[in-house]
């Protein structure tokens, strides 16, 4: 079934927070190590506006069964066309084809916002993660070499770009 984007409200931050609470006991995909609140997450999702740097709800029908985001990459204006791009799927979906859904959405949203570039910071053990940004074009830029401890162990981050025209 497909899936559709809708600029996320307040009141689907509780399950935002859920779907990105279920990823943190892997230690694969955030840094987080233990579960967030709803309240901890209230000024990260205000810092969003669908102006700029839009937060959407993945929806397969009337389902919310994900997010996407776009935050801001570092703070001084000649980075603003630059984002980090974020998708977080409910574990119920994974491994169903949604994430490569969304990833064809993207560039569509780019030219409403205003951004040409983004940059996915993904854990080098997140095979799949990695896997899936590097079919949708996007190529490695940057690798930090044990910049993470994860179950007391170090962790890459590897960072993957691309430039929209």
């Amino acid at each position: 079934m497909d899936v559709t984007l809708r600029i996320a409200t307040m009141s689907d931050l509780p399950t935002i927070v859920d779907i990105y609470n279920q990823t943190i006991p892997s230690h694969q995909v955030t840094a987080d190590l233990k579960p967030v609140t709803v309240d901890q997450r209230r000024a990260w999702f205000l810092e969003h506006s669908p102006e700029h740097y839009p937060l959407w709800v993945v929806e397969q029908g009337d389902n919310v069964v994900g997010w996407l985001s776009f935050s801001p990459f570092y703070g001084r204006a000649a980075y603003a066309k630059t984002a980090e791009i974020s998708i977080y799927l409910d574990r119920g979906v994974q491994g169903q084809g949604i994430g490569s859904q969304v990833l064809t959405m993207v560039p569509d949203q780019l030219t409403t916002v205003g951004l040409t570039t983004l940059l996915a910071y993904i854990f080098s053990s997140n095979l799949p993660s990695i896997k899936l940004f590097k079919k949708f074009g996007y190529d490695q830029w940057g690798f930090l070499p044990a910049v993470a401890e994860l179950d007391q162990r170090p962790n890459d981050l590897v960072i993957l770009g691309r430039h929209f025209d």
